[in-house]
C-alpha cells in the first residue's frame, strides 16, 4: 500500500513536475510474466526514478548496508528503501550471493518485475562497465524476459556522493525485450552466462550511447582516491 501511495501520491507527482524525465519505449516492458530490469546505474536515484514510469511494481536488489543504519537518518532511510520496493542483499559472496539470488527468484517465480543493475555497483565517472553474471543466472533459472534500460543524466541531477538532487531533466530509454530460452538447463556454464550478460551489456551501450570500459566498476571504485568524484 506504501509503495503505491509514494508513487502516486507523494513521490510521484514531485519528481515528474520537478524533473520533466522523458521515457522512450515504456511500453516495450510485458504486462504479465516475470520480467528483469537490466539498467546502466549512474546514480541513487536510478531505483527511484525508473518504477515511477512503469505501470507494474518494481523490486530492486539494494545492498544490505542501506538497512543497517542507526538512529533517525537509518530508521528513515530503511523505511524509504522498503517502501519503494528495494530488497537487501549482501555483496560479499559465497552462500551470501546465493542468498541474494535465492530472493531474486521469489520475485520473478511470483511472475513480477525485478530491477537489476548487471555491472553491481554505480558507475564511478558515467562510463559502462563489465557486466557481473548473476543476471545471466537469474534469467536462465526463473526463464524471465529481459528488458534493457538505459538512464540518461541522472548522474548529473545527483552526481556520486551528493546528498541533493540538482533540478534538471533527465531520461528513461527502454530497449526490446530479450528471451534466452534457447540457453535453457545452461544456467551453470560459465561461458553462456558470460555471453548472455555481455549480450545485455552490449544493448545498454546502444541505448544509453556511453563508452565501454571492459573491467568492473568495482575496481575502478577501490582504485580512486578519496573525495574524487
Amino acid at each position: 500500500m506504501f509503495y503505491w501511495l509514494m508513487k502516486y501520491v507523494v513521490a510521484g507527482p514531485l519528481v515528474k513536475a520537478l524533473f520533466r524525465v522523458w521515457v522512450v519505449g515504456a511500453d516495450r516492458v510485458p504486462e504479465r510474466g516475470a520480467v528483469i530490469l537490466a539498467s546502466n546505474h549512474l546514480s541513487f536515484i536510478d531505483s527511484v526514478i525508473l518504477p515511477l514510469y512503469l505501470r507494474r511494481r518494481v523490486s530492486f536488489l539494494a545492498k544490505s548496508e542501506y538497512y543497517s543504519g542507526t538512529g533517525l537518518k537509518g530508521w528513515a532511510t530503511k523505511a524509504f528503501m522498503t517502501a519503494t520496493g528495494q530488497l537487501p542483499i549482501d555483496r560479499s559472496g559465497g552462500k551470501a550471493s546465493e542468498a541474494s539470488l535465492n530472493t531474486a527468484l521469489q520475485v520473478l517465480g511470483r511472475n513480477e518485475v525485478l530491477g537489476i543493475y548487471p555491472e553491481g555497483t554505480r558507475s564511478p565517472d558515467g562510463r559502462l562497465y563489465r557486466g557481473r553474471t548473476g543476471i545471466a543466472r537469474m534469467a536462465l533459472e526463473s526463464g524471465a524476459t529481459v528488458v534493457p534500460v538505459a538512464m540518461v543524466d541522472t548522474e548529473k541531477v545527483m552526481p556520486l556522493g551528493s546528498r541533493l538532487p540538482r533540478i534538471r531533466r533527465m531520461g528513461i530509454v527502454f530497449g526490446e525485450p530479450i528471451e534466452f530460452s534457447r540457453f535453457a538447463g545452461m544456467e551453470n556454464d560459465r561461458f553462456i552466462l558470460r555471453a548472455i550478460t555481455d549480450e545485455i551489456i552490449h544493448d545498454l551501450q546502444d541505448l544509453g550511447a556511453q563508452e565501454y570500459v571492459d573491467v568492473y566498476a568495482s575496481s575502478v571504485r577501490h582504485l580512486r582516491p578519496v573525495g574524487l568524484r
